[in-house]
């Protein structure tokens, strides 16, 4: 299974004790994780700003999930449809990546329902598939 996790899902899953913990070592270990750029840049940015890392560990993280992962250029989409404009990247590393899932904590990007035929779950619905196919 290909699968986006959005920055929130992955900082939650680094900084954070939990479900996104699980999904993010589960994703790593059994399916392909595909990030963009932009999604690693806001990554490092909101680690460092919001948890209070150093550059140095934010850059380290940033590594190993760049190796980890497949990154891919964003695929181009009309911005103007979207309240957020950081939902656009994300949207576009789905479409990019050709994923099965967006999984995300972003209520907004949720409720978009899925989005060229990608659906974009929570990580406790994503969870809940994963349980239920395995």
């Amino acid at each position: 299974m290909r699968v986006v996790l959005d920055t929130n899902v992955l900082l939650a899953g680094i900084a954070t004790h939990g479900m996104c913990e699980g999904l993010v070592t589960l994703r790593y270990r059994d399916h392909t994780v595909v990030l963009s750029e932009h999604i690693l840049a806001e990554l490092h940015e909101h680690y460092v700003g919001k948890f209070k890392a150093t550059d140095e560990k934010a850059s380290l993280v940033v590594g190993a999930l760049r190796k980890q992962s497949e990154v891919v250029v964003p695929a181009a989409i009309r911005s103007e449809a979207f309240a957020d404009a950081d939902d656009v990247p994300v949207l576009g590393t789905a479409i990019a990546g050709q994923v099965d899932y967006v999984v995300t904590g972003d209520k907004q990007l949720q409720e978009l329902g899925p989005y060229r035929k990608i659906p974009i779950v929570s990580p406790r619905q994503f969870y809940e598939l994963l349980r239920t196919a395995g």
